[in-house]
């Protein structure tokens, strides 16, 4: 296990920058549930016409800050604009933030909780997910404490292949790409990138990618910075390869 170290995100006042910044730009505020005393927040923009619908989520697992950061810091840009439907959530385990570790408060992994649930983060997210429409890309956005530079799990079932390389060339540009021909105890399948078993009944855990693969998406990805490096190029590597994802999504559409 990684020695506890101290997260600089407070998950109160990230939302609430974030629930500020969302109304702003006309997004509506999605009650999932609560958990505590903190509220679970799902964050939708519509546009008219038929655009592609994307979803990303961070904030899974509370000793990786980086994701949040990045996707408050892409709203602040204005990045989710009229081009597509937005579908963002932006921290789902809030007292695992508090507590600085990876599982929530009652110590799950919510990212293996997603086949048979017990939290009440997940039942609360999965009850939400099963009122929106399918997506056409979703992303979910973590780091890695054992990690020394980006890697990607890709889901896919149409994209092609080149556009997981493109993503890691874009984080590539601000942390090193991690190396090896195993990362995280599974095999690559490129430098960097690991296309892992797809088939939901073949795990015995269903991470949040898997779940949305098998009910939500055909294309999915996971996104993981080195959280031993610093902040600024974590939070810039993740808003580069969630732009690198959605540039390519829009532009084969």
């Amino acid at each position: 296990m990684p020695p506890v170290k101290a997260c600089p995100l407070d998950p109160a006042q990230l939302l609430a920058r974030f629930r500020e910044m969302a109304a702003q730009q006309g997004f509506r505020e999605e009650l999932m549930g609560y958990r505590g005393d903190f509220p679970l927040f799902a964050f939708t923009r519509r546009s008219p016409g038929p655009h592609p619908r994307i979803y990303i989520s961070s904030g899974v697992h509370g000793d990786e800050p980086a994701p949040p950061e990045a996707l408050l810091s892409l709203l602040e840009q204005n990045y989710f604009d009229s081009r597509a439907n937005w579908f963002l959530v932006p921290m789902l385990n809030p007292t695992g933030f508090l507590k600085a570790q990876r599982e929530n408060a009652e110590g799950i992994d919510l990212n293996r909780d997603y086949l048979a649930p017990v939290s009440a983060e997940v039942v609360a997210h999965i009850n939400w997910l099963k009122k929106q429409p399918r997506f056409d890309l979703t992303l979910c956005l973590h780091e890695d404490w054992e990690a020394q530079g980006f890697y990607l799990y890709e889901l896919s079932r149409d994209l092609k292949r080149e556009f997981a390389r493109s993503i890691g060339a874009a984080a590539g540009q601000h942390v090193p790409i991690e190396q090896g021909s195993e990362i995280d105890g599974r095999p690559i399948d490129e430098e960097a990138i690991i296309r892992p078993e797809d088939d939901p009944a073949l795990r015995e855990t269903w991470p949040e990618a898997i779940y949305l693969f098998k009910h939500h998406t055909h294309v999915s990805y996971t996104f993981e910075t080195p959280s031993g490096l610093g902040m600024t190029g974590r939070i810039a590597a993740q808003c580069s390869a969630v732009s690198r994802a959605i540039s390519q999504v829009l532009s084969a559409g």
